[in-house]
């Protein structure tokens, strides 16, 4: 079954997601974590699960480049700092990723991908998976900006109209566009 990945659009939907991302004793706050990074910084799952530890240690930015486009971006974590600080803390010494699997290396895209469909599940939704993270910062960010052009930029998209299709905006203006219109 395919499922319809979608953007949370309310930050009291983000918050229950990741209150059961921490619901894992042992993993928690890692899971929340990958999530907080993931909707904060509009990263690609494939690119969040090979961070290093040394990489965002005590940093408010750093760079990049991109494993789908090859391209170098700026990550801005100012937003999760604290977190991060908090989280490496309870790493083991010598720890290499940020977000290490039980074998040692980084945990794999698909286990990142079970961990957020679990946590969607226990909130009942079912339209969660990866790009959800990605998607909701975008989707969070044009609702704060309406700067389709610099999340164009973000996202190395090629068209407005693709940012605009991937965050959902598309479909969410036709939607409010044919509610508003009285036919009887």
């Amino acid at each position: 079954m395919l499922i319809d990945v979608q953007p949370i659009k309310s930050k009291k939907e983000v918050n229950q997601l990741i209150e059961a991302l921490g619901m894992t004793k042992e993993f928690g706050l890692r899971n929340q974590l990958l999530f907080k990074i993931g909707v904060t910084t509009g990263l690609r799952c494939s690119d969040l699960v090979k961070l290093k530890v040394e990489q965002v240690r005590g940093k408010s930015s750093f760079k990049i480049r991109e494993g789908k486009t090859k391209k170098e971006r700026t990550v801005y974590l100012n937003q999760v700092m604290a977190d991060i600080a908090d989280y490496i803390e309870t790493l083991p010494p010598g720890t290499e990723y940020l977000f290490q699997s039980r074998k040692g290396g980084p945990i794999s895209v698909t286990q990142a991908y079970r961990i957020i469909i679990h946590a969607g599940d226990l909130i009942g939704n079912y339209s969660i998976g990866t790009h959800t993270m990605r998607k909701t910062f975008g989707y969070t960010y044009y609702q704060a900006t309406k700067d389709v052009a610099t999340l164009m930029e973000i996202f190395n998209h090629s068209s407005q109209k693709t940012t605009l299709r991937y965050i959902g905006i598309t479909e969410e203006t036709i939607e409010n566009s044919i509610k508003s219109v009285s036919f009887f």
